[in-house]
């Protein structure tokens, strides 16, 4: 069994025009836009790309990048509705909107069924551990959800690089020691930051989204600490994700197989992680 932690349904109600992307289509050269199919056939693709669970997730980038910047929690929960035993819907919340965020937050956990919120910091323009956050990760504490931050380099070129840095993500863990948190993902340069703050806390796990498996394992890649602890200590952190259409599905789970890692710790990779994350098992 494999769950993917980031998939984007090939949906409009699902796509964000956004300036920058022209920045990040640069990066990765080889991947295109995904066309709207019909939901059975996004479903049926599912299926043959090997993928048993696919966690799709909103969006609210509203107050900072503009009106209708956003993928609406009640489309995401619409589509896990239809298809529940293949899909998984995580929310968006706006934290520059205070009060409005984590009053459609609780909404969107309790009533609309979705699993917890999706958070990009660079597009806030605001840090993690900025206390703006703090009444969305209050009330994800609160319902038992799962909070997902961006962890990586990004290509906002207009803000500052390190809005994502790992290190921030340990003052958060540190002042919300049971709340689940994610960091998405382990990117370059602070791969060895990320470990650390995983390895640091319980409640921290490590999704590897937007990055070719195969390059992990590359020698002077960047990555190294990634393969070395996530095959030991940290074997239990590390949760499998496409980033789809930016990086392939099927493509992807092959080349996590051939990563050099024990064969139970690549189920746990592309599974057993995950299902315990979601509560699965």
């Amino acid at each position: 069994m494999v769950i993917d932690y980031s998939v984007r349904p090939p949906f409009k109600e699902f796509m964000i025009e956004l300036d920058y992307q022209k920045d990040y289509k640069q990066v990765y050269r080889d991947s295109g836009d995904s066309v709207e199919w019909a939901p059975s056939s996004f479903i049926q693709f599912l299926e043959e790309e090997g993928i048993d669970l696919a966690v799709i997730k909103a969006r609210d980038i509203e107050t900072s990048l503009g009106k209708g910047k956003k993928i609406r929690n009640e489309a995401c929960a619409s589509l896990v509705k239809q298809y529940p035993d293949r899909l998984i819907g995580m929310a968006g919340a706006d934290p520059l909107k205070g009060k409005e965020a984590v009053e459609e937050l609780e909404h969107s956990i309790k009533d609309l069924g979705l699993k917890g919120v999706n958070l990009w910091p660079f597009e806030y323009n605001r840090y993690p551990h900025d206390r703006i956050y703090y009444p969305i990760y209050e009330k994800c504490l609160e319902l038992n959800a799962i909070v997902n931050i961006e962890t990586s380099i990004h290509f906002r070129r207009s803000v500052r690089m390190d809005l994502c840095r790992p290190l921030f993500l340990d003052y958060v863990a540190v002042d919300f020691p049971d709340l689940k948190l994610v960091g998405s993902t382990p990117g370059w340069p602070w791969v060895e930051e990320l470990m650390g703050v995983a390895w640091r806390h319980p409640n921290v796990y490590v999704s590897i989204g937007y990055v070719r498996p195969k390059y992990l394992g590359n020698p002077r890649s960047g990555y190294e600490t990634l393969i070395q602890f996530g095959n030991s200590l940290l074997q239990d952190k590390i949760i499998f994700a496409s980033g789809w259409p930016r990086l392939p599905m099927k493509q992807g789970v092959e080349e996590v197989r051939q990563l050099p890692l024990k064969e139970e710790v690549k189920d746990k990779w592309l599974h057993h992680n995950a299902a315990i994350l979601f509560g699965l098992i």
